[in-house]
């Protein structure tokens, strides 16, 4: 996803982000902060700006003896807070029950997303884990090597004599002290030259697999806040009225009923609409109702979802416009194939769907600055919106980033989107009070930014002795990125985030073509959980296993042939089909389907073992196998596996966004329906064990589990299902 983008966005920030780090620390309010620092700048070398906060780090360590870890990463569900906090207890040696998490930004130098080449601070494409591994780890070292400095000095002992454990300084001689004991004199040490990070023998938190978040406790009792929480003295509500046509703009409007309305308190236009404040949410509300707009629709979008997949079922079976991937020669062999397989897939547009709609605050206080709370995916793009907006320096403004409840790619928009309606809306109404707006959930499943839609239309060639010779995949859909900052991602016609998961499929074939076609419809789209893995990976392992059927051979057997020079993808395949016993019976009246899948540099198989009820799929059991490289957290691991499965499989099986004259047919839960409780199967997670530096495992969970029930379907005599969802193609 976004772990191929950044440099497009700011190229001027290019070079400044991969300038050499060193370790730096500060003495903050009697503590210790330890962070990172630039290394000087030469003569030669660029004229970096130094950041608004030069004390942001990414520990600081209180004299009361709590520890805060200052999180590059924003925690939408998906667990980075507590796997950050892994990494820092595991080399600073502290107690779990001193740690405190909070959302950092404002420091492009600290917290910028190194895969992403570090030019912005961002969290997506599953990198959380991946770019904090080293840092964070460096920087709990560097705050334990400074705390027994301190303490040695302290006692007149050599370093060597004192250890840290639990959250505490001792030595040989029975002396003893807490973190924050030696806090402010751990700021004044000499910073270390080296930092020896522990050795992997060593760990005790990292790959513990009865670590169990330790955020839990605050979901559970409801004191974790959220955006939708924040409450600021004379905090005002907004909601506002989007076009129902996207595409369309304000012509006029009425504000004068909503204005009557009991605590509305203003009505203005905004760049997105028109918003209605209120001194709450109910009166914003019901303004909004009394509201009269009458829009432009001359460049709307009209279709339906109806015609425009029936214009790329018609532009799937023309020449593609681009060519993603090209080895050997796919149409000479499609040409001289004993027989040829075809089949088309379709995939409708998706919701995001998260619990919390989106949401943001925005206040200027009397000195003229901005602070703006809200689900800050990536909060220097925010802030630099924020700024422009409200007519002020990107340093003026603080980003308050907050836990958020559920993302899946939706908070990660080019434009602000919500964020840019928070400021909107505060300057128009002067900055007389703070602003929340609050879109419902109608609101959030009409407002655009879905998974786009798209159309697979594939050929396979066998040759008379039933090898696979050749294989073609010409994708139809939107771009995700095309007119956005991160349209740098488009490369000779080719939308990476379109074709992924298919441009790179791992099987042995020696002709393979893979094309694109990119539409132009102005229903905004954005990356989805898994983004162009969700449909790609269907697609693929769906067709892939009609061709093993038509051979005659086993799936599983078939693709392990296919995957000899790939033995990372087999040692999951295999770790799969082990623990679900694919080479055993299933038992009676069930059927297993399987598939394998690589998204976000970590591999991902499904087994699914279904039954049918009445030509309806009851999905039992499910078998994933993952590697992610070294298991940070195995529990929250398999947690992601789990749920990713629960994402996906609600996904192929009932979801699906409509669209009649271009407006947007569904509004909550009643009509667009993610997996319900009941329709949850038994999960059961394995991981490779791995020395390699870790993955994703946010998003790798969604791709495979959607193409292993469609062929357990098949297994168990059902049709082939090439529309989604499933409860459309089945009639259920």
């Amino acid at each position: 996803m976004l772990n191929k983008i950044i440099p497009e966005l700011n190229p001027a920030k290019i070079a400044t982000s991969r300038r050499g780090f060193l370790l730096g620390a500060s003495a903050v309010a009697g503590g210790l902060m330890v962070g990172m620092r630039a290394a000087p700048a030469s003569a030669a070398s660029d004229t970096a700006v130094e950041p608004a906060n030069p004390l942001a780090g990414y520990i600081h360590i209180a004299p009361d003896n709590s520890v805060t870890i200052l999180s590059s990463q924003f925690d939408m569900g998906q667990g980075p807070y507590h796997g950050l906090a892994t990494l820092v207890v595991e080399e600073l040696g502290a107690d779990w029950s001193q740690i405190d998490v909070k959302g950092a930004a404002g420091n492009t130098k600290l917290y910028g997303n190194i895969l992403w080449g570090g030019a912005v601070q961002g969290t997506g494409g599953s990198t959380s884990i991946a770019t904090s591994f080293d840092r964070y780890r460096q920087a709990g070292a560097a705050a334990r090597e400074m705390l027994i400095a301190a303490a040695a000095d302290t006692w007149s002992v050599p370093a060597s004599q004192v250890s840290v454990s639990g959250g505490k300084l001792t030595d040989t001689s029975g002396n003893s002290a807490t973190f924050g004991d030696m806090a402010a004199k751990a700021a004044a040490m000499a910073l270390p030259t080296e930092v020896k990070l522990k050795d992997p023998a060593d760990w005790t938190q990292i790959g513990n697999e009865k670590l169990r978040r330790f955020d839990s406790a605050a979901k559970a009792n409801g004191t974790h806040d959220f955006t939708i929480d924040v409450k600021l003295d004379g905090l005002l509500t907004a909601v506002v009225a989007h076009p129902p046509k996207f595409g369309a703009k304000v012509k006029s409007f009425d504000a004068a009923e909503a204005l009557k309305v009991r605590g509305v308190t203003d009505v203005v236009e905004i760049p997105r609409g028109i918003a209605v404040v209120g001194e709450h949410m109910w009166a914003a509300i019901k303004g909004r109702e009394a509201l009269t707009v009458e829009w432009d629709e001359a460049q709307a979008e009209t279709r339906g979802s109806a015609e425009i997949m029936a214009e790329y079922k018609a532009k799937a079976g023309e020449a593609q416009q681009a060519t993603a991937r090209t080895e050997g020669d796919a149409a000479a062999a499609l040409s001289s194939a004993a027989k040829v397989i075809e089949a088309t897939y379709e995939f409708p547009y998706l919701a995001h769907a998260a619990m919390e709609p989106l949401n943001a605050v925005a206040r200027r206080n009397a000195d003229g600055t901005l602070e703006v709370w809200g689900g800050h995916q990536i909060p220097d793009v925010y802030q630099g919106i924020s700024a422009k907006i409200a007519g002020v320096k990107p340093e003026q403004v603080t980003m308050h980033v907050m836990k958020t409840g559920g993302g899946f790619g939706r908070r990660a928009v080019a434009d602000g989107d919500v964020v840019a309606e928070a400021v909107s809306v505060a300057r128009a109404i002067d900055y007389k009070a703070p602003v929340k707006v609050q879109w419902t959930r109608e609101d959030d499943m009409r407002g655009g930014r879905y998974r786009p839609a798209y159309v697979h239309s594939f050929k396979a060639g066998l040759d008379k002795d039933n090898n696979l010779v050749a294989w073609h995949n010409h994708i139809v859909g939107q771009s995700i990125v095309s007119g956005t900052p991160f349209e740098g991602l488009i490369k000779d016609g080719v939308d990476g985030t379109s074709v992924e998961g298919a441009s790179n499929i791992p099987y042995g074939i020696q002709n393979i073509n893979v094309g694109l076609t990119t539409t132009d419809v102005k229903v905004p789209v954005l990356w989805w959980r898994a983004v162009g893995s969700t449909h790609t990976a269907y697609a693929v392992e769906s067709f892939l296993d009609e061709v093993i059927a038509e051979i005659g051979a086993d799936p599983y057997a078939y693709r392990m042939e296919l995957l000899k020079d790939h033995p990372r993808h087999a040692a999951v395949l295999k770790l799969a089909a082990d623990k679900a016993g694919w080479t055993t019976p299933a038992p009676e009246g069930r059927f297993r389907g399987l598939a394998v899948h690589e998204s976000f540099s970590s591999v991902v198989a499904h087994i699914a073992e279904i039954s049918m009820d009445n030509g309806t799929p009851i999905v039992h059991k499910v078998t994933v196998a993952v590697d992610c490289g070294i298991a940070v957290n195995p529990d929250t691991i398999k947690a992601q596996m789990e749920g990713g499965t629960g994402f996906g499989l609600g996904s192929i099986l009932a979801e699906e966004l409509t669209l009649v004259n271009g407006e947007v047919e569904q509004g909550n839960y009643d009509t667009y329906t993610p997996l319900r409780i009941d329709a949850m199967p038994q999960v059961d997670v394995h991981i490779v064990p791995s020395a390699n530096k870790p993955t994703g495992v946010g998003e790798p969970g969604v791709p495979s589990i959607g193409p292993a029930v469609a062929n357990a379907i098949a297994a168990a005599g059902g049709r082939r299902i090439r529309v989604l969802p499933m409860s459309k193609s089945m009639g259920t």
